[in-house]
C-alpha cells in the first residue's frame, strides 16, 4: 500500500525509527508528539499510509521517531539535530516539515538551526513558548509517568484531546487503548515530556522565512488555544488555520486536515 516501508537508522549506538509511504516525487517529513514516548512509530507504515493516504498521492511521505535510548538531559533542539542527521542519512534533502504537538517544537529549531533541510513548515496544535496551560498538564503526566501510571496519562491526554463527540464514539475502544498504553521504556517518555517543559524558540521564530502554516485547534486543552496565534505573530507572512470547536487532536478530528497541507504545498510550489 502506497510503497510502504519501515526502517531505522543508526546512530550515536541507538536506533532512529522511521516509516516511509507515498507515491509523490516530493518529500514530506512528519514528526509525531509525546505519544512517540510510549511507542515509535516501528511497524506502523501500512497503517499510516492508510490514514494519510491523501499526503499519499502528493508526497513520499517520512515520519521519524526520536531515537530509541535517550540522554537524559534531551532538549527539543537536540532532536531537531538528530532529525536533519537522519534525513541526510536517507538522502532527503529541502522537504515540507509537518511538526505536530511536541513534534512541531522540533520543527521549529530543524528550521532554525537547519534550514536548508525545510522547504515549507508546517506547526500544528504546538507552542513555541511555554504558557499556564502547558505548565498545568505535563507536570502532572511527568508524576504518573514516574509512579507508572501510564493508563491515567493516556485517558487524561484522550479527554483533553478529542471533542465531546469524538470521545463518544469511541468510549467502547478508549478503556481497551488505556490499558495497552504502557512503554517499552518509561523513561523515554519522560524525558521527551520533560523537554517540552523547557522549550522556548519563541524569540527565535522571527528568523524563519521559509513558507509557514500554523493549525490549531481552539479548544485546546495541551498547549493552549492561544499558541496557535502566538506562533503566527512572530512569523512574516505566515497562513493560520484554526478550527474553533476542536482540540488538540484537530489533526485527526477535521476532515480537511490532509487537503489543507496539500492545498498548502500548491499555493506554494
Amino acid at each position: 500500500m502506497f510503497h510502504a516501508k519501515n526502517g531505522s537508522v543508526p546512530m550515536d549506538g541507538t536506533e532512529m525509527d522511521y516509516i516511509a509511504f507515498g507515491t509523490g516525487a516530493e518529500a514530506l517529513v512528519m514528526i509525531p508528539g509525546l505519544g512517540d514516548g510510549l511507542r515509535t512509530v516501528r511497524g506502523m507504515a501500512a497503517t499510516f499510509a492508510m490514514q494519510y493516504r491523501t499526503l499519499a498521492k502528493r508526497f513520499r511521505v517520512y515520519c521519524f521517531s526520536r531515537k530509541r535510548r535517550l540522554q537524559p538531559d534531551s532538549t527539543t533542539a537536540d532532536f531537531a539535530d538528530d532529525l536533519a542527521r537522519a534525513m541526510e542519512h536517507l538522502g532527503i534533502g529541502a522537504a515540507t516539515v509537518l511538526g505536530v504537538s511536541q513534534g512541531g517544537m522540533i520543527a521549529q529549531w530543524l528550521t532554525l538551526r537547519h534550514p536548508q533541510r525545510v522547504k515549507r513548515l508546517i506547526l500544528c496544535v504546538t507552542l513555541s513558548r511555554q504558557n499556564a496551560v502547558v505548565q498545568s498538564v505535563l507536570p502532572r503526566w511527568i508524576e504518573w509517568g514516574e509512579q507508572g501510571d501510564f493508563r491515567r496519562i493516556f485517558t487524561d491526554t484522550a479527554e483533553r484531546s478529542y471533542s465531546a463527540a469524538y470521545l463518544l464514539r469511541m468510549r467502547l475502544l478508549l478503556p481497551l487503548a488505556a490499558a495497552l498504553s504502557k512503554p517499552e521504556d518509561p523513561q523515554r517518555f519522560l524525558i521527551q515530556a520533560r523537554s517540552c517543559l523547557t522549550h522556548d524558540a519563541h524569540a527565535e521564530l522571527a528568523h524563519i522565512a521559509c513558507p509557514t502554516l500554523v493549525l490549531g485547534g481552539g479548544q485546546d486543552a495541551i498547549v493552549g488555544p492561544d499558541a496557535a496565534g502566538e506562533i503566527a505573530g512572530q512569523i512574516a507572512g505566515c497562513a493560520v488555520h484554526i478550527w474553533p470547536d476542536l482540540g488538540h487532536a484537530a489533526y485527526e478530528e477535521a476532515k480537511d486536515f490532509q487537503m489543507r497541507i496539500v492545498a498548502f504545498a500548491d499555493a506554494h510550489a
